[in-house]
C-alpha cells in the first residue's frame, strides 16, 4: 500500500510499504479515503521531536471498514467510520474513566515504564503506523471506531475533523471552563483555534476572541463571527484588554505549543502562556492544548531544550486562574460532536483550504509548514 513516510527533517515522500492487515481479533482494517495533515504533524516534519525515519504519518482519519477480526461484535464490514487519533482498549482504568488519551494498555511501555497514551503516527505514542496510508489497522476496533450517519461519504470533510482537531478544540473550552454567556481569548488559529473558536460559538460564549497573525487565518475566524486580533500591529494583551474593558477575558485557550514565535519569526515557547495568564480575568480559566513536549533539543531557548518555560507563576498565582492542560480524549465528545454534524449545527469543513491527492502529501507538507498564505487545512484523498 502507499504511505507517506518521513525519512528525515523536512523530508517525507509517499512510498509503498507493507499493507495493514488484521493481526489480533479485535482489530478492523480501514480502507482510509479521508486523511488531514495535522498542525502536531509539523513538529515531527521539522525534525522537531524523536519520530523514527521510516515511519508513517496520519493521525486523522476516516474511512470505511474492509474486514474485522472474528472478536468484533458491533462494527461491520461496510461501515463508514472517524477514528480517533488516541488508541484506547476500553477497559483499562483510564479508559472506563473517560481518559481514552491516557490508556495503559496501549501505551508503549519501552519508551518509559510509565507511559500512558498511545495514538497513530506520532512521536513517542507507541508502535502504531498513520493513516495517511491507503489501509489502517486499528486496534479494539469496537472501542475505537466511531460509526458514522448515512451522509458520510459525501460529508467526509466535516466528519474526518472528528478524528482529532474538532473534539480538541472543543477540550480546549473545557479545560477552560468555557460557560454560556462568558467571553474567551483563542491564542492561535491554526485548524485547533478555529475548532475552539467554532466551540465557543456553539456553547454560546458571549464574546469570542482570537489571536493570530496571518490574514487568511484571521479571515476564518471572522467569518464564524469571531473578533479578530492580530498581534503583529500591537500587543495581543492591550488588545484584549481594550475589548473587555480592562477585565479581561473570562477564559483563555492556548493552541499554539512550544513553537509559539513572534511577529518576527523567533521562538518564545513561553510567550502564550504568559500572554494567557495576563489576558484571562481575576479567576478565570486556561486551557491548553498546544503541544509541549518533555524536551526539545532543537530548541533556541536553551530552558526549553529541557522541556521547561519561564512561566509567570507569581502573576498566575496572585489573579487565582486554574489551568487545564492535555492530550483531548476523543471518545469523550466524538458522538455529540457527530451529531452536531449531522444535524446542521456545527460544519468543521469551512477551514478546509485544499482537498489533495495523497500522492501530493510531500507538496503540501512544504506549503502547510511553511504557512503559505491560504493553506489553512489539508485533506488528503486516498482515490487514485
Amino acid at each position: 500500500m502507499r504511505a507517506v513516510v518521513y525519512n528525515g527533517p523536512r523530508d517525507v515522500a509517499v512510498q509503498n510499504v507493507t499493507d495493514a492487515t488484521i493481526e489480533k481479533p479485535t482489530d478492523v482494517l480501514v480502507k482510509i479515503t479521508s486523511t488531514n495533515i495535522c498542525g502536531s504533524d509539523l513538529h515531527m516534519y521539522e525534525g522537531r521531536t524523536d519520530f523514527k525515519p521510516g515511519s508513517v504519518f496520519g493521525h486523522e482519519n476516516l474511512g470505511q471498514v474492509v474486514e474485522v477480526g472474528n472478536a468484533v461484535d458491533r462494527i461491520e464490514v461496510g461501515d463508514w467510520v472517524a477514528i480517533p487519533f488516541n488508541i484506547g482498549c476500553g477497559f483499562c482504568k483510564n479508559c472506563e474513566r473517560g481518559l481514552s488519551a491516557y490508556c495503559l494498555t496501549t501505551a508503549d511501555k519501552s519508551v518509559m515504564p510509565n507511559m500512558a497514551g498511545a495514538a497513530y503516527g506520532f512521536a513517542d505514542m507507541g508502535p502504531y503506523r498513520g493513516g495517511q496510508a491507503d489501509l489502517l489497522r486499528v486496534p479494539y476496533g469496537d472501542y475505537n471506531c466511531l460509526k458514522l450517519p448515512p451522509d458520510a461519504e459525501e460529508r467526509q470533510n466535516d466528519y474526518v475533523m472528528l478524528a482529532d482537531i474538532f473534539p480538541t478544540g472543543w477540550h480546549c473550552t473545557e479545560l477552560a471552563g468555557l460557560r454560556p454567556g462568558e467571553s474567551v481569548v483563542i491564542y492561535g488559529a491554526g485548524p485547533v483555534g478555529l475548532m475552539a473558536a467554532h466551540s465557543a460559538m456553539i456553547k454560546g460564549a458571549s464574546q469570542v476572541m482570537v489571536v493570530d497573525r496571518h490574514p487568511d487565518r484571521l479571515k476564518l475566524a471572522a467569518s464564524i463571527g469571531a473578533v479578530t486580533i492580530d498581534d503583529s500591529k500591537a500587543s495581543p494583551v492591550d488588545q484584549v484588554m481594550e475589548l473587555t474593558m480592562g477585565v479581561g477575558a473570562d477564559r483563555g485557550c492556548e493552541c499554539v505549543g512550544y513553537q509559539a514565535h513572534d511577529p518576527d519569526g523567533e521562538e518564545h515557547p513561553d510567550m502564550t502562556m504568559n500572554d494567557l495568564v495576563k489576558s484571562v480575568k481575576f479567576t478565570g480559566g486556561i486551557g491548553v492544548v498546544g503541544v509541549y513536549v518533555p524536551q526539545d533539543p532543537g530548541a533556541q531557548d536553551p530552558l526549553y531544550q529541557e522541556g521547561q518555560i519561564a512561566f509567570d507563576h507569581g502573576l498566575f498565582w496572585f489573579k487565582g486562574q486554574s489551568i487545564g492542560t492535555g492530550q483531548c480524549n476523543v471518545k469523550a465528545y466524538n458522538r455529540q460532536l457527530r451529531d452536531l454534524i449531522s444535524n446542521g449545527r456545527a460544519k468543521p469543513s469551512f477551514i478546509v483550504s485544499h482537498e489533495l491527492s495523497l500522492n501530493e502529501a510531500p507538496d503540501a507538507y512544504q506549503h502547510f509548514d511553511a504557512r503559505d498564505d491560504g493553506w489553512t487545512k489539508v485533506v488528503l484523498k486516498t482515490a487514485h
